[in-house]
């Protein structure tokens, strides 16, 4: 009956379509910005840099530094900036230069001829170039604001629950335990990684996040990431909110960046360039975390668009950063992608990158079958994908108008997720991000058949903590018995 109700809810937009297209071109305005082209420029090298991993203050903050060293992780050359000499040798050139990868050691060059860049290209410092970017003939403008709500509605108040209408979907993975005993995600920084927090600037029940910044990362930035899409808002929402006997998310003590790496106004390459700008951005100002409800598959350009057998988790661009992060001492929690009733099926890009937390989701009703949009895996090279599972069919969530709603995706399903991955994380700070990864694998219901439909199953998060606690005590042990000897 379930799978019987997403089919008919997907005919019926299908009937709908057409209509919403025609509103959709008529709503599309010409691309002022006329012919221009995004480059992804690599690098050769870092030499004549002024950066030493002797002296990673210069480039990272404090926070991030010590996220590093309580982990044991070391500070390599993937840190260190990209030389400012070869910057200047292209800007000399007349390359614009928009944004820059440390980890991956490439410029985003804009360029109005095509033709210019070959000359960029036969620099010695320059090992390749690709086109991530065509600027499109009209585009449909996406900053906007709307009317919002000063309050929650009255009649979602639950005097006899405090978690109000997110009770289910907190308590099926068990880590409301967790915030009993004051673990609600205090120290833990966590960046969201979207399109646009539309409103969180100005509806009242965001007011009480600690918000620590916000950046844009996209090419041209938008006049104000507040007025983009509510998706993001939503997602914050699911982890950051504290409305008690409303509304309370995953996390809602943590400390939150706002990055938007994501255009709405087109589906290009570029967008991979953006989201690892933004993650390396997280990584420099100290987050330990990392919720991105976003994934590639398909792109406007068909040479752009990818291909099954690039789903290792190390041809994509996107991927390639992603399964660095755990190195740096942070945990990734990706949507695993809603491809699932498509002819795609399969999760996308960065949701196969390795060391990381891909999210499918499940339905909220009993007993809680795989939502049938949610995408598969395995990833090319035969690891188990979707991770786990959390309720995305639907959650609740608090959209940008400031109302309490519910909505349907593995976008929803990640960051009720990831706001409990950093309660556990925060009461075993002495976990690195690895063991904490594969702890919470190895502490779902699912763990002893992983599929590739559920992946290791629905989380248990305060399973994961108290054989968590066994972990620390022994290698605390352990530690005591080497000092002896």
């Amino acid at each position: 009956m379930q799978r019987l109700i997403y089919l008919l809810t997907i005919l019926f937009s299908a009937v709908l379509s057409p209509n919403a297209e025609a509103a959709n071109m008529a709503a599309r305005v010409k691309y002022k910005g006329g012919p221009a082209y995004i480059y992804r420029i690599y690098l050769s090298d870092k030499h004549d840099t002024p950066y030493s991993i002797d002296r990673p203050s210069r480039f990272l903050s404090r926070r991030s530094i010590e996220r590093r060293n309580r982990q044991n992780l070391p500070i390599d050359s993937t840190d260190l900036p990209v030389s400012p000499h070869y910057i200047q040798l292209l800007r000399q050139k007349g390359a614009t230069i928009i944004g820059q990868s440390r980890w991956q050691n490439t410029l985003l060059v804009c360029a109005d001829d095509s033709l210019v860049i070959r000359e960029y290209c036969q620099l010695p410092c320059v090992r390749a170039c690709r086109l991530v970017w065509q600027a499109p003939d009209s585009i449909t403008p996406t900053a906007q604001r709307t009317k919002y709500n000063e309050q929650l509605e009255e009649h979602f108040y639950t005097p006899k629950q405090a978690y109000g209408k997110t009770y289910e979907q907190l308590n099926i993975l068990q880590g409301l335990r967790l915030h009993d005993i004051g673990m609600r995600g205090e120290d833990m920084m966590i960046a969201v990684l979207d399109g646009g927090f539309r409103n969180v600037d100005r509806i009242p029940t965001f007011q009480h996040i600690d918000i620590r910044g916000f950046r844009d990362f996209v090419t041209p930035s938008s006049p104000t990431l507040f007025a983009e899409t509510d998706h993001g808002t939503k997602v914050l929402s699911a982890m950051a909110i504290n409305e008690p006997n409303y509304y309370i998310g995953s996390a809602p003590k943590a400390c939150y960046w706002l990055l938007r790496s994501e255009d709405q106004q087109t589906e290009q390459e570029v967008e991979e360039d953006y989201w690892t700008m933004a993650a390396e951005f997280a990584d420099s100002v100290g987050c330990d975390l990392i919720s991105s409800s976003l994934g590639y598959t398909e792109y406007d350009h068909r040479y752009m668009t990818h291909h099954l057998w690039q789903l290792d988790g190390r041809t994509a661009f996107v991927s390639q950063t992603a399964s660095m992060l755990f190195r740096k001492g942070m945990i990734l929690i990706n949507s695993a992608g809603n491809s699932g009733m498509g002819t795609w099926k399969k999760i996308g890009v960065p949701a196969d990158a390795d060391h990381i937390l891909t999210v499918g989701a499940i339905s909220a009703d009993e007993p809680h079958p795989i939502a049938p949009f949610s995408s598969i895996g395995p990833s090319q090279d035969g690891r188990v994908k979707p991770d786990i599972v959390a309720i995305g069919a639907p959650a609740y969530l608090i959209n940008g108008r400031g109302a309490i709603m519910q909505d349907m995706g593995t976008s929803f399903s990640t960051p009720i997720v990831c706001g409990f991955v950093a309660c556990l994380w925060q009461a075993l700070p002495q976990l690195s991000a690895e063991e904490l990864i594969e702890l919470v694998r190895q502490t779902s219901d699912n763990a002893d058949h992983p599929d590739n439909i559920r992946g290791y199953g629905v989380p248990h998060f305060w399973r994961a903590y108290m054989l968590g606690r066994l972990k620390v005590e022994q290698k605390q042990r352990q530690q005591a018995w080497n000092n002896i000897e």
